[in-house]
């Protein structure tokens, strides 16, 4: 398709790359040319493509790694947090193959802070502390720390924990939760979780936090997930009592 000279140079870069990615070259998870090359295709400046690609990213039809380049995005995975479902689960009944590495595993005291957040009586309240990265396909996309009342499933750190969290405690432990509650903002990664992510220091990510409750209906584990924006959809159902007039 001719460029339209009417627009902005990168807008019409922009249109470009959308079109070749629509045309199916390159694929999904495939690496763009070298900007070098680029900026040869488009006879354009590094800023104007960089704009143009910014552009593509914001709009979630490419990601970029840091240091290694620019990729086309995969299909976002769909994600309903309100839902007690595993990582490896839900992502693989979407025909994704998913991949869970524990990072950090150990018993701590909970501290003031996460004493707060989920209504402990004591900072001295043993608490496992989990870290662990997820991929889908070949990329990580998140970053999800979890701290789960120690009291509440003896002997956690001894099983694989490089699998699901929420498998091994419904059938190792014969634990589930019952509700929880959930916030969800934007926020920008430091250094270590940009390296994690494979992103650059400062980029921006989905941002979840779940207070999850036990059966009998106390705070047992205080989640957060750092995702990478450009990795998922967030949808959520939800059912009305009766029928408004």
């Amino acid at each position: 398709m001719p460029f339209d000279p009417i627009s902005p140079h990168y807008q019409r870069i922009r249109e470009q790359i959308a079109q070749d990615i629509a045309g199916g070259s390159p694929r999904a998870d495939e690496k763009f040319p070298s900007e070098r090359e680029l900026i040869e295709r488009f006879g354009c400046t590094r800023v104007t493509l960089r704009q143009a690609l910014q552009q593509l990213e914001a709009e979630g039809l490419v990601y970029r790694e840091n240091r290694r380049g620019w990729y086309v995005s995969p299909q976002r995975i769909r994600y309903d947090p309100s839902r007690i479902t595993g990582f490896m689960e839900y992502v693989a009944a979407q025909g994704r193959v998913p991949r869970t590495e524990c990072l950090l595993a150990e018993q701590r005291p909970a501290g003031a802070w996460l004493a707060r957040r989920m209504g402990l009586e004591s900072a001295d309240e043993p608490v496992f502390y989990l870290q662990r990265r997820r991929w889908i396909d070949r990329r990580p996309v998140l970053l999800e720390c979890n701290a789960i009342l120690a009291s509440w499933c003896p002997g956690l750190l001894e099983v694989d924990l490089n699998t699901s969290l929420t498998r091994v405690l419904r059938e190792r432990f014969a634990r589930v939760q019952s509700r929880c509650e959930l916030q969800i903002h934007t926020s920008t990664v430091n250094e270590e979780q940009a390296d994690l992510l494979q992103l650059s220091p400062g980029s921006t990510n989905v941002y979840l936090e779940r207070l999850n409750f036990g059966e009998d209906n106390q705070p047992v584990e205080f989640d957060q997930e750092f995702w990478r924006p450009d990795a998922l959809s967030i949808v959520m159902q939800t059912h009305y009592p009766g029928t408004l007039a």
